[in-house]
């Protein structure tokens, strides 16, 4: 056995990254099942569940606004909700903001789904502390940088990320914490940065864009 390179698998080999997508889709059909499953444990269809985990995480929101940071369709939003309705977990009132629009917030029972589904993803959490620290970083910056190139092609919602909020202040001090927050005036470290936060304040396009290549300097 010789250390020279065979052309075969040179030429038989898929790009890295039709690979990686392979293996997200298969991660993603892992998620899938394990979604459906425990929200059937908990006699919640898998959106029902994301509901009630939404409104726990981000407080008191619109049917409009669950369609956006969801990705489903108001419809798919409206139909759950009357389900979640007629279960009290769920109530409607009006809303301050929209005379015609209703605020959904989760009843005491809804609360505690909404907080279990919240933790439906954890066993994937328990997959990635397989990965040493070092990978773990890797990982989650390339994660991140595909979340939002995705949500600029308007495939997924836009919304809970730091790099597109307009609080964010990328690369503005040296050192391991060189990103800054400017809502609670708070430095960050590359690691410490959210997809998800419930403070998240989308920044306009040419903003946004400008923060993105900013936060590339040096990440």
């Amino acid at each position: 056995m010789t250390d020279r390179r065979s052309p075969y698998f040179d030429e038989h080999t898929e790009p890295v990254a039709t690979r990686i997508a392979t293996g997200l889709h298969k991660i993603g059909l892992a998620m899938k099942q394990q979604a459906w499953q425990q929200a059937n444990e908990e006699g919640l269809s898998a959106t029902q569940g994301q509901i009630l985990a939404a409104l726990v995480g981000h407080g008191p929101l619109t049917g409009t606004e669950l369609s956006e940071r969801l990705g489903v369709t108001l419809p798919t939003i409206s139909d759950s909700v009357r389900v979640l309705v007629t279960k009290q977990l769920v109530t409607k009132s009006p809303d301050p903001r929209h005379p015609r629009a209703s605020l959904l917030k989760p009843t005491e029972r809804g609360a505690t789904l909404g907080a279990r589904a919240r933790s439906w993803p954890e066993f994937m959490a328990d997959a990635v502390a397989d990965l040493a620290p070092e990978e773990q970083r890797a990982f989650f910056a390339g994660v991140m940088k595909m979340i939002r190139s995705l949500q600029e092609q308007g495939l997924v919602p836009l919304s809970g990320m730091c790099v597109t909020c307009k609080h964010f202040r990328p690369n503005v001090r040296p050192g391991a914490s060189p990103h800054h927050c400017a809502l609670v005036d708070a430095p960050l470290a590359g690691e410490q940065l959210r997809l998800d936060c419930p403070e998240h304040a989308r920044a306009e396009d040419t903003v946004r864009q400008r923060l993105w290549e900013q936060f590339l300097r040096r990440g």
